[in-house]
């Protein structure tokens, strides 16, 4: 590689990670072409940018970004390295996951979002349970809505309540008028079959 080709990669790189909130460096070494290309198709499919590049040029872009010290993930650039840049927090993490159950690789060399450095394959667990910011604005939207639905509900029911008593009433009216005859016969029955003995 010329030393212009090798600017313009890390230009590359640069242009990448510019304003990149979720970076993941994995390793896909142990991968063969056809595992290799249907990752990247994987990554392709869950809006993940994925690029296969040299360590050094990699550190060199890095060194390069304002803003963010990477230096924490330096020492895990050995060996292949592909850089793995997305807009949710975990689902780099989860693609991983999800390409292990198959295969003993890809493995999580280090990662950077929200702020915070991971680095080991250990982390992989924990950054694919990190909710993504559309997950947690979801659970503060239903949290917040909870409340006001259970208003709704609960006056919806009161509502309800209320149109049941109004229709109820008049059956409830309507009862007695029924039953009152029923109850003045049945006495009367018995009285005169007892009166008969008693004559004779």
């Amino acid at each position: 590689m010329t030393k212009e080709e090798k600017v313009l990669v890390i230009q590359e790189i640069k242009d990448m990670l510019q304003d990149a909130k979720v970076v993941y460096v994995a390793s896909l070494e142990g991968l063969n072409a056809a595992q290799t290309s249907d990752f990247r198709r994987q990554a392709f499919k869950n809006n993940i940018k994925l690029k296969v590049v040299k360590n050094t040029l990699l550190q060199k872009a890095m060194e390069q970004i304002e803003g963010v010290d990477y230096s924490e993930m330096f020492p895990t650039f050995k060996g292949n390295t592909a850089v793995m840049i997305a807009e949710t927090a975990n689902a780099p993490a989860k693609l991983i996951q999800g390409f292990r159950k198959k295969e003993a690789f890809p493995a999580l060399k280090s990662a950077y979002l929200q702020e915070t450095f991971y680095v080991g394959d250990n982390n992989l667990d924990t950054l694919a349970n990190i909710k993504s910011r559309e997950e947690m604005i979801g659970e503060i939207i239903g949290l917040l809505q909870s409340p006001i639905q259970r208003l709704i509900s609960a006056l919806e029911n009161k509502e309800e309540a209320k149109g049941a008593k109004t229709e109820e009433a008049p059956a409830v009216e309507a009862a007695p008028e029924v039953e009152a005859p029923a109850t003045e016969e049945t006495p009367e029955a018995p009285a005169a079959e007892g009166e008969a003995p008693a004559a004779e």
